[in-house]
């Protein structure tokens, strides 16, 4: 075929392109589904579809000084900074002999609108490596940029609800764990009463650990599940796992046997976490598990790790299922007659937190109908690490000793929260005021000189955080030891708190161990 040579057109940039190329190229651009253009050396436009035209909300003039690079209106940088049209990516392809892909731009049009465009913006050269142009293709992602918008806008406001509602439902948990240890403190109870508020001590303090789960949503999906571990024992998992699942358990007319190892089996982790996980695995067993069946719960020692195992004799899990059951939403299929109920991500967690605690575990069922069996496995603590914390336990104790009564102010607008935990304190052996607001807080505070004020955030006339500030400035004030003490606990609150001048941030409900070994610490202000 007879080929021309055109050294200049105006639809393609300068240099020798053959003909049958040229309408190669351009048929190419043409059909592509987004915005397509090219520029000689110099920047002029030489060539665009009608995408772009689109995109451009302008038809540019060709080959004209006027419209070099591109043919938007104005340009600017996704932060919204204005971008010259001889800084663009174009611009920067032909300056820099450079491939610039994927980046994004935003094009306004003469009509104000702003569009979203990837920028994949490449150098030209013919044989001999000598620049003849540079083509842009442009993608409209106008509409996912406000997808996204409106997905971080939702999680913005889903945060902010769940934040809220957990607020909301740690209130009323703070006087019933403050309750629970003013009985323990004040009268002598029967054990049967004793074993009563321990259940209400452990179920409260559950309960603040599900709500802390509702802020932990993403954490969960993006694995970043933080644990609070300490030293533990494997009976305190079982005691807190059974008495979570044994309603389910009983409801569904199930047999429980437990089974542990003779000797104490000490773990480094988070008891409510670990205590989750066996928990799910024995809910899991209760719901697919026909009414009538067997549940056993066992524990041995192997080597340096505990060997945890939750079997049923329930409907079993399918070889097909087997693959992907520790996926989310994954559920095993069930009778028609009896929904499990669940949303399928409790084997999902289950496995994350276990391997949080360096710990595996696996499924196993020898087919429909024939039950199933989860094995956990986690690693002991080492029995000289167990020594050497005695000591230090011991050794702390001596130095601290009983605490040391000074002045305590409590400020809630919560009154059953604040009068609560207020007579746990007095029964502890200080000297306690007790306030509502917060304007009432930093006058009582400045009469009353506290060595350590329990500060709540929401409240009247005056937010925690202005009072402790004004606290702060008072005589004596700066002395004082402020304790947030709030149903607020991420870490925006955290830290607003600490720049508003407090010493710790409690969330409610208050552990008593913690609040008592907290002001334990603190030693009475001496007065010249």
């Amino acid at each position: 075929m007879l080929e021309t040579t055109l050294k200049v057109r105006p639809g393609l940039p300068s240099g020798p392109l053959t003909l049958n190329g040229e309408l190669r190229f351009r048929g190419l651009l043409e059909k592509l589904p987004a915005g397509a253009y090219t520029c000689d050396p110099n920047g002029l436009i030489t060539y665009f579809n009608q995408h772009a035209v689109q995109l451009w909300g302008r038809t540019p003039r060709l080959n004209d000084p006027m419209d070099r690079f591109c043919g938007s209106f104005r340009l600017y940088a996704i932060d919204g900074s204005p971008i010259t049209h001889d800084q663009c990516w174009m611009a920067l392809a032909l300056q820099n002999c450079l491939e610039y892909n994927g980046h994004e731009i935003i094009i306004e049009r003469p009509d104000g609108q702003r569009l979203t465009a990837l920028a994949h913006a490449n150098p030209i050269h013919d044989e001999g490596g000598n620049l003849l142009g540079a083509v842009n293709v442009l993608v409209d992602i106008s509409d996912r940029k406000r997808s996204e918008v409106a997905l971080k806008e939702a999680d913005r406001s889903k945060n902010e609800f769940l934040a809220t509602l957990a607020h909301e439902l740690r209130n009323p948990l703070a006087p019933i764990r403050a309750a629970v240890k003013i009985l323990e403190l004040k009268a002598t109870i029967t054990p049967e009463s004793q074993s009563a508020l321990q259940v209400i001590d452990r179920q409260t303090r559950q309960m603040a650990r599900l709500i802390d789960d509702l802020l932990d949503i993403a954490r969960i999906t993006s694995n970043k599940l933080e644990l609070r571990k300490e030293r533990i024992q494997l009976r305190e998992v079982f005691k807190m796992a059974v008495e979570t699942s044994r309603p389910l358990i009983e409801q569904r007319g199930h047999k429980l046997t437990i089974k542990k190892p003779g000797q104490p089996i000490h773990l480094d982790g988070d008891l409510v976490r670990l205590a989750q996980i066996v928990s799910n695995l024995l809910n899991n067993a209760a719901k697919y598990t026909e009414r009538g069946g067997q549940i056993w719960l066992s524990a041995a020692r192997k080597g340096n790790d505990v060997i945890v195992t939750v079997r049923d004799t329930g409907i079993g899990i399918p070889p097909e299922t087997m693959p992907r059951i520790f996926e989310m939403f994954t559920q095993a299929e069930s009778p028609a007659h009896r929904s499990p109920g669940g949303l399928g991500i409790g084997l999902t967690l289950v496995r994350r937190l276990v391997q949080m605690h360096g710990g595996t575990i696996m499924a196993s069922s020898e087919g429909p109908g024939k039950g199933s069996e989860f094995t956990l496995t986690l690693p002991m603590v080492d029995r000289s690490l167990l020594v050497k914390k005695k000591r230090v336990k011991r050794a702390r104790e001596t130095e601290i000793g009983k605490p040391t009564s000074f002045r305590i102010l409590v400020v809630d607008d919560n009154r059953d929260s604040a009068e609560s935990l207020g007579l746990l304190l007095e029964l502890l052996g200080y000297e306690v005021r007790v306030v509502h607001d917060g304007l009432t807080a930093v006058r009582v505070a400045g009469e009353f000189e506290p060595r350590a004020v329990l500060l709540d955030i929401g409240l009247p006339s005056l937010n925690g955080y202005d009072a402790a500030r004004r606290i702060r400035q008072q005589p004596g004030g700066a002395q004082a030891v402020l304790i947030a003490v709030t149903g607020w606990g991420q870490e925006v609150d955290r830290q607003r708190s600490k720049q508003a001048g407090f010493d710790h941030h409690l969330v409610k409900p208050l552990d008593p161990d913690t609040l008592t070994t907290l002001l334990a610490s603190l030693k009475p202000l001496i007065v010249q």
